[in-house]
């Protein structure tokens, strides 16, 4: 069991007294992660699209899948059928796994890093960030990206507000900057 999980087990009573949470069932939790790439600047390189996904399958430890136009666009070149970018949903282990790579080996690793921004949340209780390059993760070697590129990071949760999310992400160990409005 991935020491995350095992963090996040014994911090649900302390964040059921946190949010005032009645209800055990009711407590947030994570329920998955989502990795996306946008690789619009790769469509028409088959090469650097499969090296873009086998970059984020190194770093999620899971396939990631290239996701695929279903229209065409005219006045972003885009024809239907075209190669538009790269995703990866983790859930269970592999998310917890993830999810623990990032808080304490990646985002550390972010030059002049001052944490996570507060203002992610959608107010439904998830959290979007993105991440500028992909080389922040130690298990990518300079040498076999054929360019840099960001991500975005997604983290599902179940609570049903973004005060329960973020104090859900904040007790596991999410850095997030100093002071705002959460």
């Amino acid at each position: 069991m991935a020491r995350l999980k095992e963090k996040y087990l014994a911090l649900k009573p302390e964040l059921q007294s946190a949010l005032d949470i009645k209800n055990v069932m009711d407590i947030p939790a994570i329920d998955k992660i989502v990795i996306s790439v946008g690789a619009g600047f790769a469509m028409k390189d088959n090469k650097l699209i499969q090296n873009i996904e086998d970059t984020i399958t190194t770093i999620a430890g899971q396939k990631a899948s290239t996701v695929i136009a279903k229209k065409s666009v005219a006045g972003f070149k885009v024809r239907e059928g075209m190669p538009v970018g790269v995703r990866v949903t983790l859930r269970g282990e592999n998310m917890y796994n993830f999810f623990d790579r990032l808080v304490s080996i990646a985002l550390p690793r972010v030059k002049d890093f001052r944490g996570v921004p507060r203002n992610g949340f959608d107010g439904r209780g998830n959290y979007n960030f993105g991440l500028q390059e992909q080389l922040i993760f130690p298990e990518i070697s300079y040498d076999s990206i054929m360019q840099i590129h960001g991500m975005n990071i997604t983290v599902v949760t179940t609570a049903q507000d973004d005060k329960g999310a973020f104090t859900l992400l904040e007790k596991m160990g999410m850095p997030f900057t100093k002071g705002g409005n959460n």
